[in-house]
């Protein structure tokens, strides 16, 4: 590909509108371009990119024996409220009407759509297993779409259906989309883990994330030193005992004590009034969790996990209370909210369960209470894990030291069981003639956001620094001196023996400064550049640089060719 014949349209400034680094780097290096909040363009570089993830995607899918299809992007509201999700999944789905008044929407995902199909032609066990899968676009209307392509409201992904006849079936499904999808991120050049997650809207038994490591991810992962635990941090477990209980006070439980905390609201501000350490106070949270009023309670230096809330109730949906609802369940304002005399359901963290005299709101306002103790006090309903996991905590495993990192999420896989089946009517004949419904998995890849979460993790000062398996190109070309026939005529000579060996190459034919040839180069982050000057012509030479290494080195000018294609295979084989 020739610069000039081409279209990108790089930037020298970092653009105001972007907040992360993949999405600054993709504005300024020509790749996207945006449309509306939440909605891209893909210009010529970054679709490359794009084309290069997605066949990648499916290669490895095909080799994994799944079979591809295209499904419709607009969905009829009857299959999802078959499934129940057409309430359930919130304003993210775009609902509309077409001419006839029936209600549609654009889908978000596909697991309504892919069920209705199956039911229609699979009948018999004999049919089974069988895996399909697609890339096509699909719409979320987030509320606040942000950082580029990372959480944008129109994206392309790959989405993938297992459908078994039993739970070991599916099991072995998983598995090979857990092997799939290792190899499809570690062919794309990327750093990454696979986590336990939460099965969230999509719902199922269990699922893993696929997350490419990166300071500046969104996402905090949490994983063992010595096994190979591995969580995102709304999901890590938090193991019972593995902190250290604070001081019971031994002996006998003391009498409950009111003490006037006049404009004390904070964890910080009631710990420093009353000599206290946070472990030594019980925050009272209050939520609605499908429409029921409960009250959550944690130790003041621990984070209630609202994901673990919910699976711990079995319910779908949660929400804090606002000040007004806790004023009317606790009788005080925000801040003084205690579990004694309240009249809602109490679920404790697991770490309450051997506390003994601790501090809490007393439901009064300017009022805290001392000494109060489960049991004696007041009644709790439920025990279980609802706080966030922190460096303190040991493996829920091994009981080894958790080590904490950034990632960003690129592919998700689920074993959804018979959620979706049961719901829609998705049944088989099994080999007694009995109907029986499909167990299904769901397999997941943000396409775009894996060539955004590439970038995050590859890039320094000057642009990009891309995987070679996605770079938009593969070497590109400098002719420092466009005026110079030699340096031209050279310059072409290996772009052609480059493309007869099948390289995906940039000839930067521009008649432009060596300095603005060198900053686009390294901007759009191509792994390998050869420079043709004038001075090292004369001594048959040309100038070679790997994108990631700062320094260049000169080679033969006849074997030049030769020595990028060994380079590339060098870069190649680093992601295999």
């Amino acid at each position: 590909m020739r610069y000039s014949k081409y279209f990108i349209p790089t930037y020298k400034e970092i653009p105001a509108e972007a907040e992360v680094v993949s999405h600054q780097l993709m504005l300024r290096a020509g790749m996207i371009r945006k449309l509306a909040a939440g909605i891209y363009s893909y210009l010529p570089a970054g679709l490359r990119s794009i084309k290069k993830v997605e066949g990648i995607i499916r290669e490895e899918m095909n080799k994994s024996g799944a079979i591809e299809i295209l499904m419709p992007a607009v969905q009829p509201a009857e299959l999802w409220q078959e499934s129940g999700r057409w309430d359930f999944y919130g304003k993210e789905l775009l609902r509309f009407k077409d001419r006839h008044n029936r209600d549609l929407c654009l889908g978000p995902t596909h697991e309504e759509v892919i069920t209705d199909l199956v039911r229609r032609e699979i009948q018999s066990y004999k049919q089974m297993p069988v895996n399909f899968y697609q890339i096509q676009t699909k719409f979320r209307d987030e509320i606040r779409p942000r950082f580029g392509v990372m959480r944008c409201r129109e994206f392309i992904m790959k989405d993938a259906y297992s459908f078994d006849v039993d739970e070991r079936g599916a099991d072995k499904s998983y598995e090979i989309m857990y092997e799939t999808y290792s190899n499809i991120f570690r062919r794309c050049g990327l750093k990454f883990k696979a986590v336990e997650a939460d099965t969230g809207s999509i719902g199922g038994s269990f699922s893993h994330e696929f997350m490419v490591l990166a300071r500046t991810g969104e996402d905090e992962i949490v994983s063992c030193r010595e096994c190979d635990y591995a969580a995102n941090l709304e999901k890590a477990e938090v193991r019972r005992g593995a902190m250290q209980d604070p001081p019971s006070g031994g002996g006998a439980l003391r009498a409950v004590e009111e003490v006037s905390t006049p404009g004390i609201r904070t964890v910080e501000e009631v710990t420093e009034f009353l000599s206290i350490r946070p472990e030594q106070l019980v925050k009272t949270l209050i939520f609605k969790l499908d429409g029921e009023l409960v009250a959550a309670l944690v130790r003041g230096d621990h984070e209630l996990n609202e994901t673990k809330l919910r699976n711990v109730l079995g319910t779908e949906q949660v929400e804090l209370a606002d000040p007004e609802l806790v004023e009317e369940v606790t009788g005080a304002p925000m801040g003084f909210a205690g579990p004694i005399g309240l009249k809602v359901k109490i679920v404790a963290d697991q770490a309450l369960m051997n506390m003994k005299d601790f501090v809490t709101g007393g439901n009064k306002e300017d009022l805290h209470l001392r000494n109060v103790n489960v049991g004696r006090d007041f009644q709790v309903d439920l025990f279980g894990d609802i706080r966030v996991i922190t460096p303190q905590d040991r493996c829920p495993r091994c009981s080894r030291e958790l080590s904490f990192a950034r990632g960003i999420e690129v592919g998700h896989i689920f074993k959804l069981g018979t959620k979706y089946s049961k719901a829609m009517g998705a049944l088989f004949l099994d080999e007694k003639g009995k109907e029986t419904p499909i167990v299904m998995g769901c397999y997941g890849i943000g396409v775009g956001r894996t060539v955004a979460a590439a970038i995050e993790q590859n890039h320094d000062d000057n642009g990009i620094i891309f995987p070679i398996p996605i770079a938009p190109f593969e070497v590109v070309i400098l002719p420092l001196q466009m005026q110079e026939g030699e340096v031209v005529e050279i310059a072409e000579r290996i772009y052609r023996e480059l493309e007869d060996r099948g390289v995906d190459v940039l000839l930067d034919d521009r008649d432009v400064r060596p300095g603005v040839k060198f900053k686009d180069a390294d901007l759009l982050g191509t792994p390998l550049r050869v420079t043709v000057g004038m001075r090292n012509l004369r001594n048959g030479k040309v100038e070679v640089k790997a994108r990631s290494e700062t320094e260049s080195t000169t080679v033969s000018l006849d074997r030049a060719a030769e020595i990028l294609k060994g380079k590339m295979k060098e870069l190649y084989d680093s992601t295999q």
